[in-house]
């Protein structure tokens, strides 16, 4: 039986495509800094505006969104993942750019890119933080679940490299040390998604 062009994209598009990143490395954590996590990635409010007016939402959304079209075609889609980086990013106190050059680097930007360590989704957050810092239902497949994830484990590594956020990316590779993996996001940040916003009169 042969499938059409539509439903063999349906298909490929949940199935769970491998990815080239690293993945983050188990560390025993204290108990203060594991409650910490916990509440980070647990917190249930409904999100609401991260922007701090109308108009910067729509100037950033349409510079990002334009970048981000070849990717991700759905326009609906991609303004949805584009508010949630921003929203999962700001409320980390992370540059929602710098996410997404890590996004680029790490996945691709593919919902279900697993890497061979076992890495999932948009920001390849290994499984066991699930374990550590979550709950079991918890899907790293689901675009929230896994950018919050993501944001709170890389802010967490700042916090523990003090700022540097060179090891801090390394750490979250699980290649802490060697230049690369730090370097491409740091170009993927500053030439893809390095972001200005626009004079106003």
């Amino acid at each position: 039986m042969r499938l059409t062009g539509a439903l063999l994209s349906l298909l490929l598009a949940f199935t769970a495509l491998p990815a080239s990143a690293g993945a983050q490395k188990y560390e025993p954590l204290s108990a203060s800094v594991q409650a910490s996590l916990q509440k980070a990635v647990s917190d249930q409010r409904p999100p609401t505006s991260s922007f701090r007016s109308p108009i910067e939402a729509i100037d950033w959304l349409d510079a990002m969104s334009a970048r981000l079209a070849k990717r991700l075609p759905n326009r609906e889609y991609r303004l949805e993942l584009l508010r949630t980086v921003h929203y999962e990013a700001t409320r980390a106190g992370l540059d929602p750019q710098l996410v997404l050059g890590l996004m680029q680097v790490e996945s691709g930007f593919r919902k279900y890119a697993v890497s061979s360590a076992g890495a999932r989704g948009y920001m390849q957050v290994m499984p066991f933080w699930v374990k550590l810092i979550g709950r079991p239902d918890d899907n790293l497949f689901h675009l929230r679940t896994n950018l919050r994830y993501g944001c709170t484990i890389l802010r967490h590594y700042l916090d523990i490299e003090k700022g540097d956020l060179y090891r801090a990316l390394g750490r979250y590779n699980g290649s802490l040390g060697r230049p690369e993996y730090p370097n491409m996001v740091r170009a993927a940040w500053h030439n893809q998604w390095s972001y200005a916003p626009p004079d106003k009169p």
